[in-house]
């Protein structure tokens, strides 16, 4: 409890401005039902797709958002495992979401169709995401999610945070032209026409998927990537474990003697699984990667 001498203020000091005990209580009432009317009025969300799940954390207060994708805390699949167990994890069908009643519920186009015909079919609107394929589409997705939040400046925050992104790598990318492959599990690589071709290509590099005739990827042998001759190749894990066959393509001696570790270029791939706030954060790993290799004198080169 306050003492009576706090409380008494001179007429002076009100001449000065100071503001009593109780004209601060009856301002503060009136701030905060107008803060929480402010809030309430916005729309709530579940999101039923990793890449929306993304989205939807950046950009939504974390009141807006009712419960995530099954794999938005996946660690090797999730920009923001961390932070998505904050929030409750749904099941990916439409029976937890419907429980929840959002105003609006986030997916990918690519999400289970069943679930998300059943979901309109309640009545629920559904918005639909496509998988991003160039940063030109990353950005208007952020201003899509931006708008749908009611938080449109965040969006602009963080498309400025992905152009200063891009300026950074583009500058220690531009002093040599460089040719990278983008190479998976069981020799999965990258085509010409994907969110990849985009980043590199943004920053000044080549996408040598592209010359072996592949659209938006598929798969290769050993002998064609070794052959393509690229300078580079692009992986998300810098391990020297097999835990299984599609791992153990990456680690085949052949493979490990023309790229080796100074001849890879390693981003994980929560970074690069889906186009949204965290490819800032791979294009500043791939900077940091680019200043290691090019720091390297080359060897074994096919």
């Amino acid at each position: 409890m306050l003492h009576a001498r706090f409380l008494a203020l001179s007429a002076a000091k009100r001449e000065r401005g100071w503001a009593t005990p109780a004209a601060i209580v009856i301002a503060a009432a009136m701030v905060v039902p107008a803060n929480a009317a402010r809030a309430a009025e916005l729309p709530r969300f579940a999101s039923i797709n990793l890449c929306t799940d993304q989205l939807l954390m950046t950009l939504a207060d974390p009141e807006q958002i009712l419960g995530l994708s099954p794999y938005a805390r996946d660690p090797q699949r999730s920009w923001d495992a961390d932070k998505a167990s904050r929030f409750p994890r749904l099941s990916g069908e439409a029976e937890d979401v419907m429980v929840l009643k959002p105003d609006v519920v986030v997916a990918g186009r690519y999400t289970k169709r069943a679930t998300r015909e059943l979901l309109k079919q309640q009545g629920l609107r559904v918005v639909e995401f496509n998988a991003a394929r160039s940063l030109d589409e990353v950005k208007a997705q952020l201003r899509q999610m931006g708008d749908l939040v009611r938080h449109p400046d965040r969006a602009v925050d963080e498309i400025k945070r992905l152009d200063a992104a891009v300026a950074r790598a583009r500058s220690v990318a531009s002093k040599k032209s460089y040719r990278v492959l983008a190479v998976s599990r069981r020799g999965w690589v990258s085509g010409g026409e994907n969110l990849t071709t985009s980043l590199l290509a943004a920053v000044g590099l080549a996408n040598a998927g592209g010359e072996l005739g592949l659209k938006a990827g598929g798969y290769a042998s050993l002998e064609a990537i070794v052959s393509l001759k690229p300078d580079f190749i692009l992986v998300s894990d810098a391990g020297d474990f097999a835990e299984d066959v599609g791992r153990a393509f990456l680690l085949h001696p052949a493979l490990e003697r023309f790229y080796p570790n100074e001849r890879r270029i390693v981003i994980p791939e929560r970074l690069t699984v889906c186009g949204g706030p965290m490819l800032a954060d791979a294009l500043e790993r791939l900077t940091s990667e680019l200043e290691r290799v090019a720091s390297v004198p080359r060897r074994g080169a096919p």
